[in-house]
């Protein structure tokens, strides 16, 4: 994207944001800054002056450890709690393989850090640990739906 000028980078970059949410190309959650850094060709600073734009606008919020959402979209819920939720799907039993940081990464859209915080947060509370070959497996279920112990 060739700028006009350094200082109105951000606001074409916060336009471009604005148009594909309103033409629903974007429609809940915002790719990572990263992500945008990549595809806009810009710095990290501009990205989060163009996203600061839009929160101001009214039109993105920031969820923490989540990432930015269409404001009235998405699950806001915090990561290591969507993440804890793979332990409550049926069949899941004590013993079995916790998915890689890879995996969780892509199945989340949320960085390797992100993740890794929520992995550390599970191994805090006994839910996962290290297996006996190189991955994760789990310790032990949640209690239920209304398990908070985040």
């Amino acid at each position: 994207m060739p700028p006009a000028s350094p200082r109105d980078t951000y606001l074409e970059v916060s336009d471009s944001l604005r148009q594909k949410i309103e033409k629903s190309k974007i429609s809940e959650k915002l790719p990572s800054q990263a992500k945008l850094m990549e595809i806009y060709g810009v710095s990290r600073s501009t990205i989060e002056r163009a996203l600061g734009d839009l929160k101001s606008k009214g039109v993105i919020e920031s969820v923490q450890g989540a990432g930015w959402y269409v404001v009235g979209t998405g699950d806001r819920r915090p990561l290591v709690e969507k993440v804890t939720d793979l332990l409550r799907t049926d069949g899941v039993k004590v013993g079995d393989p916790f998915p890689t940081e890879k995996e969780l990464c892509e199945r989340f859209e949320a960085s390797r850090t992100a993740i890794r915080s929520a992995i550390a947060q599970m191994e805090g509370q006994g839910l996962i640990g290290k297996g006996a070959t190189r991955g994760r497996e789990v310790r032990a279920l949640p209690i239920g739906q209304g398990d908070r112990k985040v």
